[in-house]
């Protein structure tokens, strides 16, 4: 006895609804017959969907319109890419999981560079949006598929984008150490302005060098901020338990190049920055017109902090050339070119009496009386010479840190100018 064609029909529909996703049906409950004809219906649409996705793209992305022709290819063609791995993915999810991340491979490098995840995100949405439009009436299978399937994509970009910020924080890292080597060891050549424009260096004007000890726990990002809130651009390097910044003067946020706003002093940004450093001494070298040029404040911060526990009481930061007495003492040639320079030849090149009072006060133990005595003068001629001594070399002579720099300052230029006049002395004279 035969069984009648509706209690088969029922059986077979009654057997499938019990097997359920793991027999004769396919994903989320549709029969292998229906997933067939749904795949074959999604590749004949994947064509029309990439061309709607573009056009949605240009409408709604003011960005994605102004791009180059290229570049809004390699969008399309990235998008299209989508499409098609979504229908690969849909046919049997098991076997390619991560086929999202594939999508990504269309994109060239230059792409990758100029487009923003936040913007990469903005296309996976306008994607989705435009595939989800076309799928309404196929059931809801597929628009889980679909929602499934965008959400590993945004996983697959996220990850892309996070490689990327990834293997670019290493390369700027490695790129600014070698210019922060270059500075301080003075072998800049032809290649650090470029180097230091790849580095996005958004200093202009005045650079100094500040050096001080590597914290145990170095957060250079804090520093970073700081350095940013304070106006300055920063380089830093770490060279085991010596912490260099190269600082210069940035562009203040809110601030216009019509109104730059008062500028802080190097020292009192030193003080600052003073926090994000370690325990120890921490030595601000003098500033020079330009990043190039910081060569000279490295040498300078560096012969500083190698000497700054000579001086009991030297403050943090302390300024290089505050640090000049040491310095020349433990035989640094620019703290002696700088002392002369700056002292010794200004005071001789304005007045005899200047050189002399200042070597007689000094070596009277700073007694205006006794230097009065010595001279034959009133000890208000000793007053107003001490006074012009100031004004013409900015060093004040009753202080006992700058007598200190002073009469470094006389002995140097005093051996100075023996050995210059024993050379013209040894030189033979012709026609006597």
């Amino acid at each position: 006895m035969s069984t009648p064609p509706a209690q088969v029909d029922k059986g077979h529909s009654e057997g499938a609804r019990a097997t359920g996703p793991a027999g004769p049906r396919g994903r989320g409950g549709k029969s292998p017959a229906d997933k067939v004809e749904t795949l074959a219906w999604l590749r004949r649409i994947s064509g029309d969907l990439a061309t709607v996705t573009t056009k949605r793209l240009e409408d709604s992305l003011p960005w994605y319109a102004e791009m180059p022709p290229g570049r809004r290819s390699a969008v399309g063609l990235v998008a299209q890419a989508g499409i098609t791995s979504f229908i690969q993915w849909y046919d049997d999810p098991a076997s390619t999981p991560w086929i999202a991340a594939d999508i990504f491979a269309a994109a060239p490098r230059e792409l990758l560079r100029s487009v923003s995840l936040t913007q990469t995100l903005q296309l996976i949405r306008v994607t989705v949006e435009v595939t989800e439009e076309r799928l309404v009436g196929k059931g809801e299978d597929l628009r889980e598929a679909i929602l499934l399937y965008s959400r590993e994509v945004a996983f697959a970009a996220a990850d892309v984008y996070a490689r990327a910020a990834e293997a670019r924080g290493l390369w700027d890292a490695r790129l600014e150490a070698l210019v922060v080597d270059s500075i301080l060891t003075g072998e800049a050549d032809e290649e650090l302005p470029s180097r230091i424009a790849a580095l996005g260096w958004h200093g202009h004007g005045e650079v100094c060098v500040l050096v001080g000890t590597t914290p145990p726990q170095f957060d250079v990002d804090h520093l970073r901020r700081t350095a940013r809130k304070l106006g300055v651009d920063v380089l830093i390097g770490v060279q085991g338990s010596r912490l260099v910044l190269v600082i210069g003067r940035a562009q203040l946020p809110g601030r216009t190049a019509e109104d730059p706003g008062p500028e802080l002093p190097f020292l009192d940004i030193g003080r600052q920055l003073e926090s994000g450093f370690g325990p120890g001494y921490l030595v601000l070298g003098p500033p020079v017109p330009a990043l190039v040029d910081a060569s000279s404040s490295a040498r300078a911060s560096l012969a500083g902090f190698a000497v700054a526990r000579a001086w009991r009481g030297a403050p943090r930061p302390v300024e290089a050339d505050d640090l000049l007495p040491e310095r020349a003492l433990a035989g640094d040639p620019l703290a002696k070119q700088t002392l002369v320079e700056r002292i010794y030849r200004p005071l001789q090149a304005h007045s005899s009496d200047l050189v002399t009072t200042l070597w007689s006060y000094l070596d009277n133990g700073r007694s205006l009386e006794a230097t009065a005595r010595e001279l034959f003068v009133h000890p208000n001629t000793v007053r107003y010479r001490l006074k012009r001594v100031s004004e013409v070399i900015g060093w004040d002579a009753t202080g006992p840190r700058e007598a200190l720099i002073l009469q470094t300052a006389l002995i140097l230029g005093s051996i100075g100018t023996s050995d210059a006049a024993r050379r013209r002395a040894a030189i033979p004279r012709h026609g006597r």
